[in-house]
């Protein structure tokens, strides 16, 4: 019953998408615009077809720079984030230098990484670790605070230390904040990665997007476009899973709420 209700639920987005596509290789049709222009659907699916395994390869590279940035991104900002909930003056002087960072464009931060470090595999995992960061560390520090101050106080009436009371009541409070930035975070990896290769790199999809504009190979363009959307998509969904196996107790409550 709950698979059905899912794809029930799902439906109407997939027959709006397909009805897109079918309108969309009609007009192309009809309308005899040129491929360099707007490529039809079917064109599309031949382009992916045909430069599909140079497309994996360029996907092995741009995956390596989003899954290394991520890491990254959620070491330091399980740290900070941590640091900055154990002692409140740091957080005082840090949380609004992170929201105004947030107010400079990652395009006027990548040159500079791809200055210091080259056009290697380096830059584009601190560029992905720029752009994954603030997410995951503002969930976190809104998290760890907005615990039960009564379940707090239980814990130091039990003569718990303090960080007996981070590991035991507020890091599993703050999992659902921390696996909501995580999910945004993925999505923005691929994009800061990309981001990274327009800017300089000898391989990944950046880099092909690239090579097919400049040979106004639209239907490749596309091609590549609908490789980064389903990498996008399949983080997400591993975040998605991630969460609900490292938090069963939500998973209980869910339930209870449904039966």
């Amino acid at each position: 019953m709950k698979k059905w209700a899912s794809i029930k639920s799902n439906l109407p987005a997939a027959v709006f998408l397909g009805l897109i596509v079918i309108l969309w290789e009609l007009i192309s049709r009809a309308a005899a615009v040129p491929a360099y222009i707007l490529p039809a659907p079917t064109e599309i699916a031949v382009a992916l077809g045909d430069n599909f395994l140079l497309l994996i390869a360029h996907t092995r590279v741009t995956l390596a720079a989003v899954l290394s940035g991520l890491a990254l991104a959620v070491l330091t900002a399980c740290i900070l984030a941590v640091a900055m909930d154990r002692w409140k003056p740091l957080k005082q002087a840090l949380y609004p230098v992170l929201v105004i960072s947030q107010s400079i464009p990652i395009f006027a931060l990548a040159p500079l990484m791809l200055i210091w470090f080259g056009v290697g595999l380096l830059p584009k995992i601190l560029i992905v670790t720029l752009v994954c960061f603030f997410p995951l560390a503002v969930n976190l520090v809104e998290g760890l605070s907005q615990v039960d101050p009564e379940a707090i106080d239980l814990m130091q009436t039990m003569k718990a230390n303090r960080w007996m009371i981070m590991i035991s009541v507020q890091l599993p409070f703050a999992m659902p904040f921390f696996f909501s930035g995580l999910k945004i975070a993925a999505t923005y990896s691929v994009l800061g990665a990309i981001i990274g290769e327009w800017l300089g790199a000898r391989a990944g999809l950046g880099i092909y997007m690239l090579r097919a504009m400049n040979s106004f190979r639209t239907s490749h363009l596309f091609a590549s476009v609908i490789v980064v959307i389903l990498l996008s998509l399949a983080l997400f969904k591993l975040v998605e899973l991630a969460g609900w196996a490292s938090m069963p107790w939500q998973r209980q409550s869910k339930d209870q709420m449904e039966g």
